[in-house]
């Protein structure tokens, strides 16, 4: 039988370099490819222990030929779509970048894979962001909760999420849309949870006095980053196309109650701050999902639970300060 071809964009950056050695290392009889930008600034390294094992083609999404030459040569039986720019608090300061990047990109890609006849399944990973700030009275929140974006970059996936419903039902593309809710991802440092954990780590470290934060009263759902790439996974086995999916944790807390997990994890005293320039423009306080659809659907559920998925994050960061120091 001959190798099922992963095609995955973005390839380099954080979520999709987890997502590139899950399949690598549960999945052999597949063959992985990745799309990176000749001048993309996610790191290479993340790919570092699966470097021989994923084949990479430098790609630009708003280069139309490049796209349909990388598709023709790969004929990819699936496609995760995570290439983005994807800080939502530059997104604010970039407004025209990111929604050029996000939007056009996406669009040339759906474009250059109805070009070619290739019949791909096409998982596109979009965001909870696409919700907004949601009345309480729709919490948790589930599929047909209506947008309401509150950040360029949000308004960016919003966009991609329809995209991939108007390409689905316009020109019977296969493609099925996650909404993933907040997940930890060490390799990530714009996000809370991993800059609060590296700045832990800096201080432990003795390189840091203070650790800096935004706003600690927005509520979210967590899962591990394992948990989340292997639901990208099972979603494009067995989700149907056409349909939305949140994906994300079953209870929520504070940014403030997850600090003070962190803290207490840690080895010393973790002095801490406001930082008014850490606080965005508008800000989404209540993220909770409804994810009984897609468990229906997938018979998904977590395997990793918070303790673990700290102790995974802060054992990151403490490796990457020391090799910083090294």
């Amino acid at each position: 039988m001959s190798q099922k071809k992963i095609l995955i964009t973005g390839i380099n950056g954080s979520g999709a370099s987890y997502l590139a050695e899950y399949i690598v290392n549960n999945h052999p009889d597949c063959q992985v490819h990745g799309i990176s930008r000749w001048h993309s600034t996610s790191k290479s390294n993340n790919l570092s222990a699966i470097k021989e094992k994923v084949l990479i083609h430098e790609c630009d999404l708003n280069d139309f030929s490049s796209i349909f030459n990388v598709l023709k040569a790969i004929r990819p039986d699936y496609i995760f779509h995570l290439a983005s720019q994807a800080n939502v608090r530059t997104s604010f300061i970039y407004p025209l970048a990111v929604l050029q990047n996000n939007i056009m990109g996406t669009t040339n890609f759906f474009e250059a894979i109805r070009a070619t006849d290739i019949r791909p399944r096409i998982q596109v990973c979009s965001t909870s962001e696409v919700y907004g700030r949601v009345d309480p009275k729709n919490v948790p929140i589930r599929e047909d909760c209506p947008m309401n974006p509150m950040s360029p970059y949000a308004v960016s996936k919003t966009t991609q999420d329809l995209l991939g419903n108007f390409y689905c039902k316009a020109y019977g593309m296969d493609i099925v849309i996650t909404r993933m809710f907040t997940y930890s991802n060490p390799r990530r440092e714009d996000l809370f949870m991993t800059s609060f954990a590296m700045q832990i780590a800096r201080i432990e470290a003795g390189l840091q006095k203070e650790l800096l934060h935004g706003n600690l009263d927005s509520i979210r759902s967590l899962i591990d980053v394992r948990d989340a790439m292997e639901a990208y996974w099972i979603a494009i086995e067995k989700c149907l196309p056409g349909e939305a999916y949140n994906v994300g944790g079953a209870s929520g807390m504070t940014v403030g109650e997850f600090l003070e997990i962190l803290k207490q994890n840690a080895t010393c005293p973790i002095p801490s701050r406001l930082d008014p320039e850490l606080l965005r423009p508008a800000d989404v306080t209540l993220q909770i999902p409804d994810t009984s659809k897609f468990i229906a659907q997938t018979n998904w559920q977590p395997r990793y639970n918070l303790q673990e998925s700290v102790t995974f994050l802060l054992e990151y960061c403490r490796k990457t300060v020391e090799k910083l120091q090294n």
